[in-house]
Formats: C-alpha cells, structure tokens, sequence
C-alpha cells in the first residue's frame, strides 16, 4: 500500500495525521450540514432574518418586509433559499405563511445570536 502522507516536514507525526485523516471522515456528514448551514446564513440579510425568527419563534414575510425595509418578494426570495436548504420551516393559517427556523438548526445557530447581544449590550 502507497504511503498518502507527503507531509516533509521533519517532525511530522504519521499517527497524529492519519487519526486527523479519520476524525474527518467519520464526521463527513455533519461538515456537509453545518457547511450548508453556515453558507446560508452567511448572507447578511438571511442572518438577520434568522436573528428575527429566533427571536420572535415565527414571522411573516409581510412582518419581515416591515421590520428590514425591503420589499416581500425580496423577502421571500431569502425565505426560499432557506426553506430549500432545510434551515427553516412554515405554516400556513388562513392566507398567511409563517416561517421559524427548525429545531435542529436553533442550537447550531444560538452562539452566533449571543454574540449579536453581547456585541449589542457593549455599545
């Protein structure tokens, strides 16, 4: 078998990349997730529609168009790309959607919100 490692370094520890090597494979899907997760929210305007969300549980587009001053379908094109990346959920009552963001997603997106308050409650 070929040796992958072509680290020339002299001190390099064959072990120690290899055991790195399997670290990451055994977690290839939960890097697939969170890369999703983070490229999505990487968006300023997604971010603060996430921020809202998991302040308020649930909004409308049209409550989300209110609070950022833009308009509903640019609203809603964000609203999109989040719901077809599995960050956030809708329901619908009567004619209005509301839209929240997944459980699973709260937990993984929480730290970056404390640092929005704790960025906040500096000024």
């Amino acid at each position: 078998m070929e040796d992958k490692n072509v680290c020339i370094r002299e001190q390099a520890d064959p072990r120690q990349i290899n055991s790195c090597r399997e670290k990451i494979a055994l977690q290839g899907s939960a890097f697939t997730t969170l890369s999703a997760v983070l490229a999505l929210a990487g968006n300023e305007v997604r971010l603060k529609i996430l921020y809202l969300l998991e302040e308020e549980q649930e909004l409308c587009p049209c409550d989300l168009s209110d609070i950022l001053g833009m308009t509903i379908p640019a609203v809603s094109q964000h609203l999109r790309k989040m719901k077809d990346g599995h960050l956030i959920t809708s329901r619908k009552t009567g004619q209005t959607i509301f839209y929240s963001v997944k459980p699973e997603h709260r937990k993984l997106l929480r730290p970056f919100f404390q640092i929005i308050h704790a960025k906040a409650s500096a000024v």
